[in-house]
């Protein structure tokens, strides 16, 4: 099967799902109350756009997702390279680090809140917890993957630590590290979004929670098709870099 023929299957099953929302709630076969129609969802994400208070919680919530994104990947990185480069420390952490990823992070967000209160920093500071752990734990694996003959060989050479870094580890890692990527910004996304949803005052998540308390359904799909698209357009400009990247590894 070609790419083309992918690409067009693809786009068919979309039109298809897409067609069937807005015919479906359009002939009461779905409860229009309950899913409206697709134009109608769309004209009221075109009316949202125009808001001023829309575009306040857009901003907002792009910050937190970018400040706790800063944050949480060089931080979640090193750790993950110091811990598994040490056999020592590798013994020690990783057993228990594999336990506390295994606990729902959402079971500390009341923490977060009682620590930093129910602003801006409880809300990065969350979302930057658990995205790390994500980038941590595949920061690990990604320097358990790197071949032992190349790093034999570079030290055979002379080469420094610092040459290995650069030279052996990053470019073997990278492939790994972007596909990392692409999956730590769902979680990131996702951990601004619980914050602002259980407790908060601005950002797109607590309009959203407020759209589905409130039974306002046109603007609860609008503001999902809005994430929907962000995230989305991260994503494929993520795996087109890892596509490159790719060629790296030997």
């Amino acid at each position: 099967m070609t790419k083309t023929q992918i690409i067009t299957a693809r786009l068919a099953l979309l039109a298809l799902v897409l067609g069937l929302w807005q015919v479906l709630p359009s002939n009461n076969v779905i409860n229009p109350l309950l899913l409206p129609p697709l134009g109608d969802v769309l004209s009221m994400l075109w009316t949202l756009l125009g808001q001023p208070r829309v575009h306040e919680a857009i901003a907002t919530t792009a910050l937190e997702v970018l400040v706790a994104f800063i944050i949480a990947v060089p931080v979640g990185a090193t750790l993950g390279v110091i811990i598994a480069e040490s056999p020592y420390l590798t013994a020690i952490f990783k057993p228990i680090l594999f336990y506390v990823f295994s606990v729902p992070k959402s079971i500390f967000l009341p923490l977060f809140i009682l620590v930093f209160g129910i602003g801006f920093p409880q809300k990065v500071a969350y979302a930057a917890f658990t995205t790390g752990f994500v980038v941590l734990m595949s920061a690990m694996a990604a320097v358990e993957s790197v071949k032992a003959d190349h790093i034999l060989v570079a030290r055979s050479y002379g080469a420094t630590r610092g040459q290995i870094l650069t030279r052996i580890y990053i470019p073997s890692m990278m492939p790994i590290l972007l596909e990392t990527i692409r999956i730590a910004m769902i979680f990131n996304f996702t951990g601004v979004m619980i914050a602002e949803m259980y407790a908060s005052r601005t950002g797109i998540g607590h309009l959203i929670a407020g759209w589905g308390e409130n039974f306002q359904m046109q603007q609860l799909f609008a503001g999902v098709i809005l994430l929907a698209a962000t995230a989305i357009l991260f994503n494929e400009i993520i795996r087109s870099l890892e596509a490159r990247c790719s060629t790296w590894r030997t």
